[in-house]
């Protein structure tokens, strides 16, 4: 019975100092020599526009400035229009960045424009002059002990060079 307890100990002690000595290869994502990946919204497609409930797909690019791969495990993001938030969400996509390489993805985002009808159509009412738009957001990186990268992204649209004449 001593025996069989001793060589439980032994053996969890083995399969801790075993964890810990593989966590070194997470090491290099928080190490002095991790560079942030740069994160862009490349593309907004509309998928599905109704009354209640519209669909957009939002593409992102990743590029990785490391000499070594990013694994990314998801992205929490929010869109504001006119300092409205439109739509906030999380993706949980996950896939790894070859180093110095880069990965594309597209992360669906669902909204309800109804609520916010009013200051939409106030904004609209002069499609020649541009509208702020605001897309927020942090990729997580690594598996055990990653981090956030943050990103942010400001511009304008103008109304008038999305509707068809």
């Amino acid at each position: 019975m001593l025996y069989q307890a001793q060589t439980i100990k032994i053996l969890s002690l083995m399969m801790l100092f075993g964890l810990i000595s593989g966590l070194g290869g997470c090491s290099s994502l928080s190490s002095g020599d991790f560079k942030d990946p740069e994160v862009r919204l490349v593309n907004v497609d509309v998928v599905k526009a109704k009354l209640l409930e519209q669909h957009f797909m939002l593409r992102f690019r990743i590029d990785n400035p490391n000499s070594f791969s990013l694994p990314v495990r998801g992205l929490d993001y929010a869109v504001y229009l006119n300092q409205v938030k439109l739509a906030e969400g999380e993706s949980n996509a996950s896939f790894t960045v070859p180093a110095q390489g880069h990965h594309s993805f597209n992360v669906p985002v669902r909204t309800n424009l109804w609520r916010h009808l009013r200051q939409i159509v106030k904004a609209l009412e002069k499609p020649d002059e541009p509208i702020p738009y605001r897309f927020q957001g942090a990729v997580k990186t690594g598996w055990l002990f990653g981090r956030s990268v943050h990103m942010s992204r400001n511009g304008e649209i103008i109304p008038g060079n999305h509707i068809p004449e």
